[in-house]
């Protein structure tokens, strides 16, 4: 699996992945619910829940659970909940109700409205469902995780005896409260370094072994799904007696989605940037960022470079988008279509090193592109490599904007100046049409 790229003991001293693994390291989230789903599938205790979609649902719901103390949670990707304000002003996302019909009322302030948490900022994200699971109670509280970490080259157990809480908070001010145990991933993990563990994290020795049986369950699970991270905040010693995971947060290795399919079923679009499901569904990486100048480049090294550059002569660029070496016409296309839909893209750069990438296929697709989309943005094109002559014949031979620049620097200048001009024509509210040559 891709997670063994930077391990030199098992691919003799390859320890830098290659680029285009790099940049895939976009982690599928899950909701809640869903990752409880697969926690209890696995064995492990957690509470009794269920989830509803409507106000009408949860009241059902809490009806059939039955339980006089219940706890209604906002099923929204995003860390902070329980601090979170919902449009409406519903204080905290994460609310104890005492009877089915709160759990209504709770419900109907949450499902549809958008929560602002820490994580989201201003954007916030929107709440579709809730949660609705029995209250249970916690005599102690842990926090327990698992997830990959490089300078172990391999999977790592965290525990710490402050569950409950930030641990980030937790790790700043006491780090010495956090416990770390390596597991070799080829020999996978031991009794003995789960009870370890379980021990050094504060459980009462009664319930070592319970605890410690969790988090081998826990460590299956997260090898058999391709987990990057699994976090249970808080694991806790409930006052029946029992070890539980109150909460679960499951983030998977997207290298994995051919063999996860059903994991991958479950993403949940509405709480990830449009433009996202986008590139994905055209297969390419793009992240967006809040620049000005659109970059279109392949390959992921490049794609930081031109960025920086573009930076270094004083723009901002608007997003990272590699189209991978072997592009189409139609996914530069998409990629177009990706970067223009930016409001604040003003001009875009283009920088192709063709290799197995063929420059001409590259402007034939920014051809299409500025024709089919309309552009009436300056488009600056830095092709190199396989077939540029080509790639230049047919871009000199299009009637359209677009201005070659074989120097990736000279390319980055123009690019920023144009872009300028276009701010300076926006704020003096005039149209402006570029003539060739220039």
């Amino acid at each position: 699996p891709p997670v063994l790229c930077g391990s030199p003991g098992l691919f003799g001293g390859h320890v830098q992945p290659p680029p285009h693994l790099v940049q895939q390291q976009r982690s599928l989230s899950l909701h809640e619910y869903m990752s409880i789903g697969l926690l209890k599938e696995a064995g492990i205790s957690v509470p009794a829940g269920m989830v509803a979609s409507s106000s009408e649902e949860a009241y059902a719901v809490a009806k059939q659970i039955g339980s006089k103390d219940l706890v209604v949670k906002a099923q929204v990707l995003a860390g902070g909940r329980g601090k979170g304000t919902f449009e409406g002003g519903l204080k905290g996302g994460v609310r104890i109700v005492y009877s089915p019909e709160e759990a209504r009322d709770i419900s109907s302030q949450m499902i549809g409205r958008k929560l602002y948490t820490k994580q989201t900022g201003e954007a916030g994200r929107i709440c579709n469902q809730v949660f609705i699971c029995e209250r249970r109670y916690p005599r102690r509280e842990y926090y327990f995780a698992i997830t990959m970490e490089r300078s172990y080259q391999g999977p790592v157990l965290i525990g710490s005896s402050q569950g409950g809480v930030n641990i980030e908070d937790v790790a700043a001010e006491n780090p010495d409260a956090i416990v770390k145990e390596p597991i070799d991933i080829v020999e996978g993990i031991k009794m003995e370094q789960a009870v370890k563990v379980a021990q050094k994290m504060g459980f009462p020795p009664a319930l070592v072994n319970e605890a410690a049986e969790n988090m081998i369950k826990l460590y299956n699970l997260f090898i058999k799904y391709d987990a990057s991270m699994v976090e249970i905040n808080p694991m806790v010693e409930d006052s029946s007696g029992i070890v539980m995971c109150m909460d679960a947060k499951i983030n998977f290795d997207s290298n994995a989605a051919y063999r996860q399919e059903k994991v991958f079923e479950m993403r949940d679009w509405t709480q990830e940037d449009p433009r996202d499901q986008q590139a994905a569904k055209a297969d390419l990486n793009y992240i967006g960022l809040d620049g000005t100048i659109g970059c279109l480049v392949n390959g992921a090294g490049l794609a930081m470079a031109t960025m920086d550059i573009i930076k270094l002569h004083g723009g901002t660029p608007a997003n990272f988008l590699d189209v991978g070496g072997g592009a189409t016409a139609h996914q530069v296309t998409e990629a177009f279509k990706l970067i223009t839909s930016d409001r604040k893209v003003q001009a875009i750069l283009v920088n192709i090193f063709g290799g197995i990438m063929r420059c001409d296929i590259i402007a034939q697709g920014i051809i299409m592109a500025v024709r089919d989309l309309d552009l009436k943005i300056p488009i600056v094109v830095r092709l190199q490599g396989t077939r540029v002559d080509d790639a230049k014949a047919l871009i000199a031979a299009s009637p359209l904007k677009i201005l070659a620049c074989d120097d990736l620097d000279e390319a980055a200048k123009m690019v920023v100046k144009l872009s300028e001009i276009v701010s300076l024509a926006k704020e003096a509210q005039v149209d402006i049409t570029f003539q060739l040559p220039i």
